[in-house]
């Protein structure tokens, strides 16, 4: 059978979730020498700013969101993260791309397998390597699968571009407490029937721990 992409779309994947790895750093403002620390609130200036889009007011959170559905990359544009479009268009691609690449073999192992249901030869690419209507019916069932498989991971990397864009949208003015941190990066899960699978790790870390103040 032929090498399957699995790889290539994790990979894709694995490359759109990197630019959301990036941690929220906290910014902290000292009101004078003998003075407590102050942290500014957790509330970002991006979610009161609006502006329109098609006669709407919105925030720029959500206008980024809803341009990045209507179509992959505009979110980011709308951003200014032009380095991150090879990233949007080469994850959904590149899982276009194992959806087509399965879809193909799953409707040419199928033929095959009604052609030796019906008593003919089968024709096509890999009709040498297709034995009998048993191997047929084999092929077309995982390939039917990894189809399957494929368009979920598509489906993920849309989510993902509009996701991207409405965090990035949402961070451009983020200011939080030192002692909240959230860092998320990607990571590659090994799941037995499906080789290299992209996954996503949280991590929150509390800090409680105040400066003390200088005795006189």
């Amino acid at each position: 059978m032929t090498t399957p992409p699995n790889r290539l779309a994790a990979l894709a994947l694995l490359a759109l979730l990197l630019p959301l790895a990036e941690p929220a750093q906290a910014q902290t403002v000292t009101a004078g020498p003998d003075s407590a620390v102050v942290s500014t609130p957790a509330v970002t200036q991006a979610s009161r700013r609006t502006e329109k889009l098609f006669g709407f007011t919105m925030t720029r959170p959500k206008k980024a969101g809803i341009l990045a559905a209507i179509l992959p990359g505009a979110g980011q544009i709308y951003n200014r993260k032009y380095w991150k479009l090879p990233l949007v268009y080469g994850a959904i691609g590149g899982t276009l791309y194992g959806e087509i690449f399965y879809q193909k073999l799953y409707k040419e192992y199928r033929t095959a397998y009604y052609d030796f249901r019906a008593g003919r030869l089968p024709s096509g690419p890999n009709a040498a390597q297709i034995r009998d209507s048993a191997y047929a019916y084999r092929g077309l069932t995982a390939y039917r699968t990894q189809r399957d498989a494929f368009i979920a991971y598509a489906a993920l990397a849309y989510t993902l571009t509009i996701l991207d864009a409405v965090v990035d949208a949402h961070l451009k003015d983020f200011d939080i407490s030192d002692d909240l941190g959230l860092h998320w990066q990607p990571s590659l899960l090994w799941v037995p029937t499906a080789a290299l699978t992209p996954g996503l790790t949280f991590t929150l870390t509390l800090n409680n721990s105040r400066p003390r103040r200088p005795t006189e």
